[in-house]
């Protein structure tokens, strides 16, 4: 049975689909276009791309013929990143005005940056494709499996824990181990390799680029680049402190979050041992999930929400907060206790104090809302539906 995913394609207009590998968007396009007339170009194919990489402008020439025989209405390319030179075909076929749209799929829009490709700037729309959302999977969902395996499509559809282990461990050896390396051009794949596992560990942190370059034996500025490269390839994303000014967010730690919890378990090597409902690693796991789960929510939404985290230099914090474009304030602590109290609070009452028109929400494990104090304690589940209908 096909899933039904959160990210709303248009039918008729050129874009880019980006995401990292197996989210699924060589499904998604196939099914969203079954019934039109889609050419699809799939760039991981050998023989397309020796072709293609030997001569972009094959690409042209050949669609051209096609529209000579045939009326095509949407023209696929997939893993475009493969061959960046083909850009410049895509722009001369769409300022040609030829009666088609054109659907550019890739897992690593860095590479097409770094080689200056023509990123058609005002010809395209983007759109991102993430591991499966809470309210995909809503029917078949389970915590667990969720922050121990993560949510990537296949990984989550498997047969049993077993085969799980095999595609993350697959997925992290032969991705983001190798595949990053090379796209990113690393010259010091050593120092890469110390570093994947020290980002694993410092997932959700406050980061100290300092600290990291020390305990992997690299330059500082070896470490920001290494962080570039997970944000550049879809693999993680930057959250930044909560501040009035952009200056004032930019000159403060961030904080770094992989894209999937079973990437940060295949990393730390702890895919084998048993996830404990109230163990520290649950609840930096949980934290994760959520927190991922609103990124993936605003931008599948285009809700165009400022999402940071609040902390104050005796390290008071606050996990989310989310700022509406119409200057609504959520600030949202994420906990997997299932029984909290005033004492899970602290640091909404701290950001509280600061931004008085803030909504408090204490997003945990409870199955019914509760009010504490000035916080409303909501079921995860219910945080996420609510934050999903803010604007």
């Amino acid at each position: 049975m096909l899933i039904k995913r959160q990210v709303q394609l248009p039918k008729n207009k050129n874009f880019f689909l980006f995401g990292p590998r197996q989210t699924g968007k060589s499904t998604l396009l196939k099914h969203t276009f079954s019934n039109k007339r889609p050419l699809y170009y799939d760039i991981l194919k050998s023989e397309i791309f020796r072709k293609l990489a030997a001569n972009p402008e094959v690409l042209r020439s050949e669609i051209q013929a096609v529209m000579l025989t045939k009326k095509i209405t949407h023209v696929i390319i997939d893993e475009v990143q493969k061959i960046p030179g083909i850009m410049d075909e895509l722009q001369s076929l769409i300022d040609s005005k030829i009666p088609c749209n054109f659907i550019i799929s890739g897992s690593s829009p860095r590479k097409l940056k770094r080689a200056h490709a023509n990123m058609l700037a005002g010809r395209a729309w983007t759109f991102h494709l993430y591991p499966f959302t809470y309210f995909e999977i809503k029917d078949t969902f389970e915590l667990n499996r969720v922050l121990q395996f993560g949510s990537i499509p296949p990984i989550y559809c498997a047969s049993s824990d077993t085969e799980r282990y095999e595609i993350l461990n697959s997925y992290v050896d032969t991705y983001i181990k190798e595949e990053v390396e090379i796209e990113a051009d690393i010259r010091n794949i050593g120092g890469f390799l110390r570093f994947l596992p020290m980002a694993a560990s410092q997932n959700g942190e406050v980061l100290n680029f300092s600290n990291i370059a020390r305990e992997t034996g690299v330059k500082y500025n070896s470490v920001r680049e290494y962080y570039k490269i997970l944000e550049d390839t879809l693999i993680g994303f930057y959250l930044l402190p909560y501040g009035r000014s952009i200056r004032k967010k930019m000159t403060r730690h961030p904080k770094f979050y992989l894209f999937d919890t079973g990437i940060v378990n295949a990393l730390n090597k702890r895919l084998q041992v048993t996830l404990e409902q109230n163990s520290y690693e649950f609840g930096r796991l949980f934290e994760q999930f959520l927190v991922c789960e609103i990124i993936r929510m605003n931008n599948y939404r285009r809700a165009d929400f400022t999402i940071s985290f609040y902390r104050t230099e005796r390290g008071v914090e606050v996990d989310c907060i989310i700022e509406t474009p119409k200057g609504k304030i959520v600030a949202l602590e994420i906990k997997s206790t299932r029984n909290p109290d005033t004492t899970h609070c602290s640091g909404l009452i701290s950001f509280k104090e600061k931004v008085k028109e803030a909504e408090l929400i204490l997003a945990c494990r409870i199955d019914i809302p509760r009010k504490l104090d000035k916080v409303l304690a909501y079921p995860w589940e219910t945080a996420l539906e609510y934050i999903s209908t803010i604007d």
